[in-house]
């Protein structure tokens, strides 16, 4: 039987084909995951795993309420973004929750690319009125030990322990706005 010998020029052109078929998914796997596709996707949401939540204290006093800023820390290994208002909720010892959640203030939210390392910070607003029962509904004040905290769109929490008076009844009395790159000016 005879097997005509292949040119050169076709056995090169061949070789070519076979090696740029192999080739193909591995160039496509890194150019998915190179920089300039990570930029044009965005960072991906910070899993509440790779933050630490924490808050400043003690708070800044006004007429009537207390400020606090929550501080997210990324400490994930990698960039990640939040983007929205966190949940807040008193808590027991327990940490059963303790009367009605934060009621979310303004500004509109925009999100916040943190890279690994970095913090951004949500305004929480206390009120020591309505928790001392002189507000236009009872309180039904009670010690809490903390406050449960939920970074934006995420269905888990951190606890930041603060012991603080809590309205037992449905009364608003914290309100936070939306998580920012920049330190509010306290």
């Amino acid at each position: 039987m005879y097997i005509p010998a292949l040119a050169p020029r076709r056995l090169t052109g061949a070789t070519a084909l076979a090696c740029a078929a192999a080739l193909t998914p591995a160039v496509a796997l890194a150019a998915a995951t190179s920089p300039a596709a990570t930029a044009k996707v965005g960072a991906p949401r910070c899993q509440t795993s790779g933050l630490v939540v924490w808050m400043n204290t003690p708070g800044i006093g006004t007429a009537g309420s207390v400020f606090y800023t929550l501080k997210f820390t990324n400490l994930s290994g990698r960039a990640c973004t939040l983007d929205g208002h966190p949940g807040v909720t008193a808590v027991s010892l327990s940490g059963h929750r303790v009367g009605s959640p934060a009621a979310w203030s303004p500004p509109a939210a925009r999100p916040v690319t943190l890279a690994n390392g970095a913090t951004a910070y949500a305004l929480l607003q206390y009120s020591s009125v309505v928790t001392s029962n002189s507000g236009p509904r009872p309180c039904d004040p009670v010690m809490a030990a903390g406050l449960r905290v939920y970074p934006p769109g995420r269905a888990t929490s951190r606890i930041v322990p603060i012991p603080l008076k809590a309205c037992s009844s449905s009364v608003t009395y914290l309100r936070v706005r939306p998580v920012q790159r920049d330190r509010p000016p306290w």
